[in-house]
C-alpha cells in the first residue's frame, strides 16, 4: 500500500492505494500558512480516521502544482511514516511522451491523469479535469500527450460572477429547478452548470475535428460530477484517476 498526495490550488487529495484496491479518498484544504507539523497532524488524523496502520504502507508519492507547500507536504509525509516520499517531477520516470513547446511547463497533475488513463482506455483521448481551473488534456493515437486547453473553473466562473454582487454571493452549484431560469439566482445557476456542461462538449468536438478521430473522453476532479452528467457527449467518468496514475509512476519508480 502506498500514500498518494495530490496538491492542488484549492484541495490537496489524499489516499492509500494499492494495485486496483483504493482504501479511501480524502479531502483537505490547501492552506499556505499551514507548518509541515500541521500538515503532518492533518495526514495522522486521515490514517487514524481510516484505521490504516503506518507500518502498512510501504511509501509514498506526492503530485503538486503549488510549490510553496510541496516540502511542507513532502516533510510531513517523513515525519508520519518515517520514509522519503517520491516528489513528481524532473527526475521520476512516467513513461509518458510529452510532445509540447516546453514539457516542463506541464503539471503534475496532467502526468498522472495521463499516464493513468493511457494504462485503461483506448487511445486517442481527451482528459477532463475539472478543479480550480479545468484542464482538458489530449493523447493522441500513437499515445503521445500532444496538448490541450485550460479553462476558468467551475467555481472561479462562479465567484467572478457574484464578486461585484454582494446580494449574490454564496450561491450554490446545484441544478436548477428549470434550464430557463425564472429568476437571478436560477439563472446563474443554469449559466455556470449548462455553460460548463455545453463547453466541455463544444472543446471535445472542436477537437474531434482537427484529429479527424473520435476520441474516448475520461471525466475527473472535484466539479466533474457536478457537470458532466449535464454533457451530451458520451464520457467516463473516472474519479481515482489521479491516483491510479500516481501509483502507476511509484511502481515505475521503485
Amino acid at each position: 500500500m502506498i500514500l498518494a498526495i495530490d496538491i492542488g490550488n484549492t484541495n490537496i487529495v489524499v489516499g492509500c492505494i494499492e494495485e486496483e484496491k483504493i482504501y479511501f479518498i480524502e479531502r483537505i484544504s490547501t492552506n499556505h500558512t499551514k507548518t509541515e507539523l500541521e500538515y503532518a497532524i492533518d495526514l495522522k488524523t486521515i490514517l487514524d480516521i481510516h484505521h490504516i496502520k503506518r507500518s502498512e504502507i510501504e511509501g509514498a508519492i506526492i503530485s503538486s502544482v503549488v510549490p510553496q507547500i510541496t516540502n511542507a507536504a513532502k516533510l510531513a509525509v517523513e515525519k508520519i511514516l518515517k520514509k522519503e516520499p517520491m516528489v513528481l517531477g524532473p527526475g521520476v520516470k512516467t513513461g509518458l511522451n510529452i510532445v509540447l513547446d516546453n514539457p516542463g511547463e506541464m503539471g503534475a497533475d496532467r502526468v498522472a491523469d495521463a499516464v493513468a488513463a493511457l494504462a485503461q482506455y483506448p487511445v486517442p483521448l481527451v482528459i477532463v479535469d475539472m478543479g480550480t481551473a479545468t484542464t482538458i488534456s489530449v493523447l493522441d493515437d500513437k499515445k503521445r500527450y500532444i496538448g490541450g486547453m485550460i479553462l476558468p473553473g467551475v467555481r472561479i466562473s462562479l465567484d467572478a460572477l457574484t464578486s461585484r454582487a454582494s446580494q449574490l454571493s454564496g450561491i450554490s452549484i446545484e441544478e436548477p429547478k428549470r434550464l430557463i431560469g425564472r429568476n437571478t439566482v436560477d439563472c446563474m445557476k443554469s449559466g455556470i452548470l449548462y455553460g460548463n456542461a455545453a463547453a466541455v462538449d463544444g472543446i471535445v468536438d472542436r477537437i474531434e475535428e482537427e484529429l479527424g478521430q473520435k476520441v474516448t473522453v475520461i471525466a475527473t476532479g472535484g466539479m466533474s460530477k457536478k457537470i458532466i452528467p449535464h454533457c451530451k457527449r458520451e464520457m467516463i467518468w473516472d474519479g481515482d484517476l489521479l491516483l491510479k496514475g500516481l501509483q502507476i509512476i511509484y511502481d515505475k519508480n521503485k
